[in-house]
């Protein structure tokens, strides 16, 4: 259905859960209105301009409550939009449009959200080496929807999960017993083909992760004149990132330090919703 990570996970069981924690017994406000199936159409109009995502989610919800839904629309993940279009016709059992409703949309309005804010952040780099990541900062259940989003929005996945990659934060570094302990020990458990990552908060900290063999090197929280010191010290040694305090106005400094990558937590847990509504829901005759 969705390309990158979700490919590799079952996303119904995702919007199972959700259309049953909306509907733990009956619809009962539609059941009290709709008695018998019905068929109809419900327009998908579009409130505000952004970038469009989860068009294929938004349309497998209603098709796990009637297999029989279409959904009409020529726009594509990643199109942009703008306010008061029409954005295509959903048809099917009324019962079917009006108990999927709520679902559909809190999953297209989030997933657009976070690509159309996603982009914004993105043009900021554009032409520079720098790339833009995700981190795993996502709401609870919403992982493959959100960090998805991001890719249509022009950024980039970092790791998916714990499994997928070797991160070695204060707290690791604090149990290891420092820097060098921490690296040495993740060369001896983890297969040679994962990247080994240290977060550092000051040069110090850069210059024993360097010298430990990190193979990418966090500047965390650092202000731009650290960090612009932490990459010539670097010096090409390991890829850097950026991490903390990044907003749409500081990363016209970032992109011109150079970091090889930006993570910015933001992306997933402080992106406004995208307003979409489903409306003139009217019978077919």
């Amino acid at each position: 259905m969705i390309n990158g990570v979700t490919m590799k996970i079952n996303i119904d069981e995702y919007l199972m859960n959700a259309l049953k924690e909306d509907i733990t017994g009956e619809d009962v406000s539609t059941n009290a209105v709709m008695p018998q199936a019905k068929l109809g159409t419900v327009d998908l109009i579009c409130k505000e301009d952004g970038i469009i995502c989860g068009l294929e989610v938004f349309e497998r919800v209603f098709k796990l409550l009637d297999d029989q839904v279409i959904f009409e629309t020529k726009l594509k993940d990643g199109d942009r939009v703008k306010k008061g279009d029409l954005m295509g016709v959903v048809k099917g059992d009324i019962r079917a449009l009006l108990s999927g409703e709520r679902v559909a949309l809190n999953y297209l309005q989030r997933m657009s959200g976070i690509a159309t804010f996603t982009n914004e952040l993105a043009k900021e780099l554009k032409g520079y080496k720098t790339k833009l990541l995700d981190t795993r900062k996502t709401t609870p259940n919403m992982r493959p929807f959100e960090k998805y989003a991001v890719t249509v929005g022009g950024g980039h996945n970092h790791r998916y999960n714990l499994s997928d990659g070797v991160m070695l934060k204060d707290n690791h570094i604090g149990a290891a017993g420092g820097i060098r302990q921490a690296v040495d020990m993740a060369k001896a458990y983890a297969p040679f083909v994962r990247k080994i990552e240290v977060e550092t908060e000051n040069l110090s900290m850069v210059k024993e992760a360097v010298e430990a063999g990190a193979d990418i090197i966090m500047l965390d929280n650092m202000d731009d004149d650290t960090m612009r010191e932490a990459v010539k010290l670097i010096d090409g040694r390991a890829e850097t990132e950026c991490s903390g305090n990044v907003t749409k106005e500081r990363l016209k400094t970032i992109r011109e330090i150079g970091v090889d990558y930006v993570s910015c937590g933001a992306l997933t847990h402080s992106a406004p919703i995208m307003d979409i509504s489903l409306k003139h829901l009217k019978p077919i005759e």
